[in-house]
């Protein structure tokens, strides 16, 4: 992977380019999440339908790609996967580049990723394993926790809505351990809810509560943070970053935090 064709984390694209960009061509994002979905018709019903809806409904998957947050050949470590829905996506986009359907005015295509998933819960590693079988460079999705797994070496991590399922101190350590992992210039892409956005903030809470419960599980302790409080602990771990808006279409208050590992100082001639 080159991490050079990142767009830089301080790129000032005006307001309309980010629209086109995160509008990309309407035919190609439909045919994409569709064709990532239909991989969970073997791994059962609850599979499928959570594919579809969340595919199709969420923004941020289909964010990451207009964007080129995933680089060519990354190294991507998803904590919190769930059923291991990114890497179905980016092996869709591995299909649609291949056919010459890539979207012109979208970054390159995410191809030739390599993708290790971190879960906690048994029956979404179960529904991973039986999707994402027989995938080029095969994707896998391991059990474990994320305050207690290694992470390895990666050149980019995702963490999407599930920071907060633990305790702030327990949180720093994960975010100081991703810190680590992270190849020099690799990035960490964390989405979080903004505990200052009032009513969204609680209607967040109130239906994540709502979903965890719906699916069987035991509702978990929830530490959110201000945003200010994220970008004070993500500085002082040394990363810069950048916010997105991740909620669009939605009454959430989610948003994206976009952190960047430093480069190595190049010796001075």
């Amino acid at each position: 992977m080159n991490l050079h064709d990142l767009p830089p984390l301080d790129d000032r694209s005006t307001t309309a380019r980010s629209l086109a960009r995160v509008g990309g061509d309407k035919r190609v994002w439909p045919s994409l999440w569709r064709e990532a979905a239909d991989r969970y018709r073997g791994a059962g019903r609850f599979a499928l339908h959570f594919a579809r809806g969340k595919l199709r409904h969420d923004p941020v998957f289909r964010a990451l790609l207009a964007q080129g947050d995933i680089a060519p050949g990354a190294r991507v470590l998803d904590i919190g996967c769930g059923q291991g829905l990114l890497a179905s996506v980016l092996a869709a986009c591995d299909a649609c580049n291949a056919r010459g359907g890539w979207p012109a005015e979208w970054p390159p295509a995410p191809t030739g990723t390599h993708y290790r998933g971190i879960e906690l819960m048994a029956r979404d590693v179960e529904r991973a394993a039986t999707a994402l079988h027989g995938l080029p460079r095969s994707p896998r999705v391991q059990r474990g926790d994320m305050r207690s797994t290694s992470f390895g070496v990666c050149d980019l991590v995702v963490i999407l809505d599930v920071l907060h399922y633990v305790t702030i101190p327990q949180q720093d350590d994960v975010l100081a351990r991703v810190h680590a992992a992270l190849a020099p210039g690799g990035r960490l892409l964390l989405r979080v809810g903004d505990a200052d956005a009032g009513w969204r903030h609680a209607l967040t809470r109130w239906i994540d509560l709502a979903v965890t419960i719906g699916r069987g599980q035991a509702a978990p302790p929830v530490a959110s943070r201000t945003l200010a409080q994220w970008t004070v602990a993500l500085q002082g771990l040394g990363f810069t970053l950048r916010v997105r808006p991740m909620h669009q279409g939605t009454p959430f208050a989610n948003l994206l935090l976009v952190c960047a590992k430093a480069q190595p100082a190049e010796p001075s001639r």
